[in-house]
């Protein structure tokens, strides 16, 4: 990834920047720093990735640096020097006296001078704002910075006696995708797709061909798709569950053998300049599903679609979520997953929360420069409205509060699923079937663009598709 340079780019980061000043107040001032490298083993890190409050401030991909905004809208970034024999080994730095011009910023030092530039910024300021619970250790710099401050008050200097977190702007801002990012987020969905697309193709022809498949094999199809289409990274470890591995949620690719007969779940998705994308589809290994396989593959498909249809701008989050709940527990009853002379109604299965032992998480999160974005999911504007219900399953006491209310540009995730463990009454013809299907969406005034869609997920479709 490459430093921001061209003027329409910096002028979506100045914007950024701005608005936060503007909630800093005239006398704040805000203090971002991006991610450390960390250490893979003896002489060699992990591959770099900023932190993304940072990013979002700056476009600025290099570790060691810092960000500072005071309310008044001063700009000012701390970065490592140039240093030639360094970037002889570690790679070109854009360096402080080229940072100005480049990021749009008003003032670039060293990092080198920090501890002695930041008590200096930080004098005479009523508030200072970091992000809380974010990197290790910068609560204690903090405090070094202030108490600096604090022993120049014989001299007039004022210290800040407010510390504030800066996540709670910053979520704000981050929740609502501005066009740019959405840019961005619709190209990295397309090179995610056409992975998927790559992968199903693999293992119909791998299997067609008579050769042994393994779940690392197609992980190694999604990772050459990821680049090839120009992202950086995988947004997350790519999950390639082949047969009762499906029903492991959070499954890693392992070496375990893909076998006609069965299916292969794949929940992945590649980051490109930042940004994420998040798909899951879930095929008949050899190309063609079987009677049961597709039997709850459709009743997936059906409670996706509702939950498509429930997501638009003025719908509350949990809307999606609650009609695919719906679907599913009638669902279940058609199918005989779930007796209805034990469970009862569709109405009596989402009460008493039946549906669990095979739908156990939501059906979406927020999605953007983390795979689980920030922002909260209750809306700012009730918070205070508390409603308390026992829960029927541990009994607990749950605190509910009113789920946000969706906005144009916000972006989230729509993933039902099914996940059918052996057990007691549970039909032999859906054991091991784990099923997910997974896009993202932008929220729209009439509804929502599903941008994933560049990967079938129609059954017959999936079909015809491992078919060429």
């Amino acid at each position: 990834m490459t430093t921001t340079n061209n003027a329409a780019t910096r002028a979506v980061y100045s914007r950024r920047r701005a608005r936060l000043a503007a909630k800093l107040g005239p006398t704040g001032v805000a203090i971002i720093p991006t991610a450390p490298e960390r250490p893979r083993n003896r002489d060699t890190d992990f591959p770099y990735r900023h932190d993304s409050y940072f990013y979002y401030l700056t476009g600025f991909t290099e570790p060691n640096a810092w960000l500072v905004i005071t309310g008044e809208g001063l700009t000012a970034l701390f970065c490592q020097p140039k240093d030639l024999e360094r970037e002889i080994w570690d790679g070109y730095r854009l360096g402080p006296e080229a940072a100005p011009a480049a990021l749009g910023l008003d003032a670039a030092s060293s990092v080198a001078d920090l501890d002695t530039r930041l008590p200096q910024l930080l004098e005479n300021r009523s508030t200072v704002w970091w992000p809380f619970a974010t990197h290790e250790g910068l609560e204690t710099r903090i405090d070094g910075w202030l108490q600096k401050v604090r022993s120049r008050v014989r001299f007039g200097a004022l210290c800040p006696t407010e510390q504030r977190d800066a996540c709670a702007i910053l979520d704000e801002m981050r929740l609502v995708k501005d066009l740019h990012e959405q840019a961005i987020m619709r190209r990295a969905a397309q090179i995610s797709a056409q992975a998927h697309v790559r992968a199903m193709q693999t293992s119909a022809r791998m299997l067609r061909d008579g050769r042994d498949v393994r779940e690392f094999h197609l992980e190694a199809e999604l990772l050459h798709e990821f680049r090839m289409g120009g992202s950086q990274y995988p947004a997350y470890t790519s999950i390639v569950a082949a047969g009762a591995n499906a029903c492991v949620l959070h499954y890693r690719a392992d070496e375990a053998p893909v076998r006609a007969g069965e299916l292969v779940l794949i929940d992945a998705g590649c980051e490109l300049d930042g940004y994420a994308s998040d798909i899951t589809r879930t095929f008949p290994a050899s190309g063609k599903f079987t009677g049961p396989q597709r039997e709850l593959y459709d009743l997936v498909l059906a409670s996706q679609d509702a939950a498509v249809a429930a997501t638009r701008a003025g719908a509350r989050f949990n809307d999606p979520h609650e009609a695919t709940v719906r679907v599913l527990a009638q669902g279940m009853l058609d199918v005989g997953l779930l007796d209805a002379n034990t469970v009862g109604t569709a109405q009596d299965v989402i009460e008493q929360r039946a549906y669990f032992p095979f739908y156990m998480h939501r059906t979406g999160h927020w999605l953007g420069m983390d795979v689980h974005d920030c922002g909260s999911y209750v809306e700012p504007t009730e918070v205070g409205q508390v409603s308390e219900r026992c829960d029927p399953l541990s009994g607990e006491t749950i605190k509910d509060r009113p789920s946000r209310i969706l906005k144009p540009g916000m972006v989230l995730t729509i993933e039902p699923g099914l996940y059918v463990r052996p057990g007691p009454g549970v039909p032999e013809k859906f054991h091991h079937i784990g099923i997910r299907i997974e896009d993202d969406a932008i929220v729209t005034e009439a509804g929502c663009e599903l941008i994933t869609r560049g990967v079938p997920v129609k059954a017959a479709e999936i079909e015809a598709l491992m078919a060429q």
